[in-house]
């Protein structure tokens, strides 16, 4: 077995225990939510013998139950034991939208949060690669200057006071953009750029240092020697090494930008995933809480499996200190 192969067998057995910790930590902060998801302001209200069977129904009255049943479901447990039929991973109704299932919003509402995610870190990378890019080949001059200044307002200040000045600034005194909703690029363009900055600039910082350090290399000056235009050498030789440390920067940063997108969702009412987790955290519905809580918790892991493949595949050398 090869070491690459050790090392992604070893990461994907530890899994399991690493969303079962996930799974133990939100319920336990879950259940302690004060107040009955059915009996809020919002949402559903049955008449009290309805609302007794639900819990019954449901084992809201009993933590103990509650975990190791919805544990069973949303593991597939159940189903491989003949417990359940249907979906093979089953994430329960919702407690506050009537009719509606976990899965049935999961499925509906995770697209959008993904497409905004996706499109803040290409954002991201070619804004902060630039930036860092031009300050790491004119380090203490203007530009060095300026492009830190930007990198440091996107570590600076959060991201939803960022989206809300550039919503009141391109869609209430300009109305270049709609000031809410979702359905095309327009939409779009708003909160994927506030969403980016922060991680922009990061990535500016680590390409900036990366660049530095690569232009004062051995190979570089044998590269000059050798009469190879300057942006060959950028372009071929700098820039694969200097990007080292944004590539393992990329793995929790995508997971970030995918999942962290709550506030943003709120500030420019986008229909994501991101809105409905907060309500059910407002609404205590525990099922909406466990599966988004759950999915997101796997893309996390798995997106941070993929970059460390993909840097041991880049430098080899971190395949054997795996393996060793």
């Amino acid at each position: 077995m090869t070491p690459m192969r050790r090392m992604v067998l070893s990461r994907l057995a530890q899994v399991p225990l690493i969303l079962l910790a996930v799974y133990t930590l939100t319920f336990a902060l879950a259940w302690l939510i004060p107040g009955n998801p059915l009996q809020r302001d919002e949402g559903r209200r049955p008449p009290a013998a309805i609302a007794e069977a639900m819990q019954a129904q449901w084992n809201l009255d009993d933590p103990w139950t509650f975990y190791w049943s919805y544990l069973g479901d949303v593991s597939g447990v159940s189903w491989l034991l003949g417990d359940r039929t249907g979906a093979v991973l089953e994430f329960g109704p919702s407690l506050r939208h009537e009719n509606w299932t976990v899965g049935e919003i999961i499925s509906g509402q995770l697209p959008v949060s993904m497409t905004l995610g996706l499109a803040a870190m290409v954002l991201a990378v070619v804004g902060g690669v630039t930036l860092g890019t031009l300050g790491g080949l004119r380090p203490d001059t203007w530009v060095d200057r300026l492009t830190g200044s930007v990198a440091v307002i996107g570590v600076s200040i959060p991201a939803f006071v960022i989206g809300t000045a550039l919503l009141m600034a391109g869609g209430v005194w300009l109305e270049w953009f709609p000031i809410g909703g979702w359905g095309s690029w327009r939409h779009l363009l708003l909160p994927a750029v506030a969403l980016s900055l922060p991680f922009a600039a990061w990535i500016a910082r680590l390409t900036r240092q990366g660049v530095i350090e690569e232009m004062r290399a051995d190979y570089v000056r044998t590269a000059r020697a050798k009469g190879l235009p300057e942006h060959t050498v950028v372009t071929r030789h700098v820039l694969p090494n200097a990007l080292l440390p944004v590539l393992s920067y990329l793995g929790p940063a995508t997971a970030a930008a995918l999942t962290g997108s709550f506030v943003i969702e709120k500030v420019f009412a986008i229909p994501g995933l991101g809105m409905h987790f907060v309500d059910a955290v407002l609404g205590k519905d525990l099922t909406m809480i466990m599966g988004i809580v759950l999915v997101y918790s796997t893309m996390l892991v798995l997106l941070n499996l993929a970059v460390d493949v993909l840097y041991a595949w880049v430098d080899p050398r971190i395949t054997v200190g795996a393996a060793s």
